[in-house]
């Protein structure tokens, strides 16, 4: 993946030459087509299809300046680097607490196993909350490898969540998501922040990542 910086990047919420010179012009052309319609002879009117001509010319101007302020607040995300050192994280490994696709490749889920009770497991769900497994854990929380085998066979492709449910006899006394390691495949930037993209279109704001590593070989 290319990404392209700035060597001088405008300090956030600063209006680039190019951007204030499209305000003008959108603010220009509102005026004059508004003086037009306001002082138009009533008895010989713009024709319908000059009319539509300076709706679709409003339009287009209007979506110019629309599209300039998204660019300018996605620089200001990337200021310091930011676009950089996320585009790095493509082709790593995050961890998070976070559905993730089970296809037959077996996913890594680091479950963090509570301080009450004295049986734990860790439950998977499918994409409807569903619980479709159930592995006993020791309470030690080392990482488990999974690639979707339940029974005698496995689970269909789709997205799975895990937590882990913890018990003192047959009562639940604690239930925590577990964290899983997922591969980011793209990074995409919005005014909201930075989100990471993973296999099956899952996707996850990076403020919710606890941790990053290289994808094993």
């Amino acid at each position: 993946m290319e990404v392209t910086t700035q060597a001088a990047p405008n300090p956030p919420g600063a209006r680039t030459p190019a951007a204030k010179s499209i305000s003008s012009d959108f603010d220009t052309f509102l005026t004059l087509l508004t003086a037009q319609i306001s002082n138009q002879d009533p008895l010989s009117p713009m024709k319908s299809e000059e009319f539509a001509a300076q709706l679709a010319t409003f339009s287009g101007v209007e979506q110019q300046v629309n599209t300039n302020k998204l660019l300018e607040q996605m620089l200001a995300q990337g200021n310091g680097g930011n676009f950089t050192q996320m585009a790095s994280w493509i082709g790593r490994e995050v961890k998070a607490q976070m559905p993730v696709m089970v296809d037959g490749n077996a996913v890594t889920i680091a479950p963090e196993i509570p301080v009450a009770g004295s049986r734990h497991e860790l439950v998977v769900k499918d994409a409807t909350g569903g619980v479709v497994h159930r592995i006993p854990i020791a309470g030690d929380g080392a990482p488990i490898r999974w690639a979707g085998e339940i029974g005698g066979g496995r689970v269909p492709p789709g997205a799975y969540s895990f937590s882990v449910e913890s018990r003192d006899g047959d009562v639940v006394v604690a239930t925590e998501p577990a964290p899983v390691y997922a591969q980011v495949t793209e990074v995409r930037f919005s005014p909201q922040g930075p989100f990471l993209r993973f296999a099956g279109g899952v996707e996850l704001s990076s403020d919710a990542v606890s941790a990053i590593r290289t994808a094993p070989s």
